[in-house]
């Protein structure tokens, strides 16, 4: 099954150690060979690094991992082909525009009938590609725009939250249901189920989070920026399973989770 990273800080960081360690996945003898993606916000656009190929043969990857772009926001995503062929156009994450910025959509999990669901229908989002998740991507934009599309100011975080749970409790049904979305400001964590190697069983968690506040001296190895004295730098990795050191906390099922700037804002 696919796997999911994402990374919300305080200050601009590069992410390093759990690129390194989510590109090691997609080896040889994993499923995850199918592509990979990674999203980095720059204000409300970001930059956008695709490839249909495993991520651990990646000359790209390697390049990422030591002079990636610095920033507070970043989604990144491994796959393995589900539905739809291996391709660009089927690679995660996604990336639609809405609201005058980047709207990014990364989802683990297969979602069958997801099709005929009339509550998972779009009209004016359409995918490039053939995968369910690329329809997710599309159903939960269409539902966004009205917050969006005519909005003088943002629309708030309640309102984004009360779109993107009915969004998750009508995906759930249909299969693993984990997602990450952000719009540059939010980032939006949802954990379902996953298929677990050990077991081999779908169940949860679908998610796992790991959430630092500390000085920048002290900064966890995941990421990398010069200290500077007396700032404090908050950081959450968000992960399908914890990647290296620390009390990765995991997500009960059909959780969600909002972060910003490094911090938990609702859950």
């Amino acid at each position: 099954m696919c796997e999911l990273l994402a990374m919300s800080t305080r200050h601009a960081a590069q992410l390093i150690v759990s690129l390194e360690a989510l590109a090691r996945h997609s080896g040889p003898a994993s499923g995850t060979r199918d592509g990979w993606g990674v999203a980095y916000f720059q204000g409300r656009d970001v930059a956008l690094f695709r490839e249909p190929i495993a991520a651990s043969d990646s000359p790209l990857v390697r390049w990422l991992e030591q002079g990636g772009p610095s920033n507070t926001l970043a989604i990144t995503h491994i796959r393995r082909a589900t539905l739809g062929t291996v391709g660009l156009s089927n690679t995660q994450p996604f990336v639609r525009k809405l609201g005058g910025r980047a709207h990014v959509f990364a989802h683990n999990g297969h979602l069958p009938g997801i099709a005929q669901s009339p509550a998972l229908a779009f009209d004016r989002y359409r995918p490039i590609g053939d995968t369910n998740s690329e329809h997710a991507c599309c159903a939960l934009l269409e539902r966004m725009h009205g917050l969006w599309h005519r909005a003088s100011t943002p629309p708030t975080v309640q309102q984004r939250w009360a779109v993107v749970t009915q969004f998750a409790a009508d995906l759930r049904p249909l299969g693993p249901a984990n997602f990450l979305y952000a719009d540059g400001e939010f980032l939006f964590a949802h954990g379902h189920r996953r298929i677990h190697r050990e077991s081999g069983r779908i169940e949860p968690p679908g998610l796992f989070r790991l959430s630092r506040t500390c000085s920048m001296a002290q900064q966890p190895p995941d990421t990398q920026r010069a200290p500077t004295a007396l700032e404090a730098q908050a950081v959450t990795l968000i992960a399908s399973v914890p990647l290296g050191r620390g009390e990765w906390q995991l997500f009960a099922e059909g959780k969600m989770v909002v972060v910003s700037a490094g911090l938990g804002t609702c859950q």
